[in-house]
């Protein structure tokens, strides 16, 4: 199994900019798709981006497009979230996510909390007004 570890997370200011970063230990994760979600204080976890096995592909929310970057590096198993323009509505605790059931090959869309087998525990972002 592979483990995940969200870091970069914190207070900034509306307007401002964080870069999250996942890192993947205990099994590659170069050929899975991974996805970042985030969860709001009495919300649901709601999808934020996504990015195919070989950065190809990527997906954003409407709420974040043009607004956040994903990409990975996969000789460091990593993934990382840019995140510019931060409003307070993008308060939350952000979680990286992938699906260790098949490789990626078809960099498929995949938005659902259901579509993903491995979660990290989660970095805390506020955004003050």
């Amino acid at each position: 199994q592979a483990q995940l570890v969200e870091s970069g997370g914190g207070l900034v200011q509306a307007g401002g900019s964080l870069r999250l970063s996942c890192a993947a230990s205990g099994r590659p994760i170069t050929v899975y798709h991974m996805a970042w979600f985030r969860q709001a204080p009495g919300k649901e976890r709601e999808f934020v981006a996504s990015i195919s096995w070989n950065g190809g592909r990527t997906d954003y929310a409407d709420s974040v497009q043009g607004r956040f970057t994903t990409s990975r590096d996969n000789a460091k198993n990593a993934v990382y979230l840019q995140m510019n323009s931060l409003k307070p509505e993008d308060t939350a605790v952000y979680y990286c996510a992938t699906d260790l059931r098949t490789p990626d090959w078809s960099q498929a869309q995949k938005r659902e909390v259901s579509d993903y087998t491995t979660w990290g525990q989660g970095t805390q972002v506020t955004v003050s007004s």
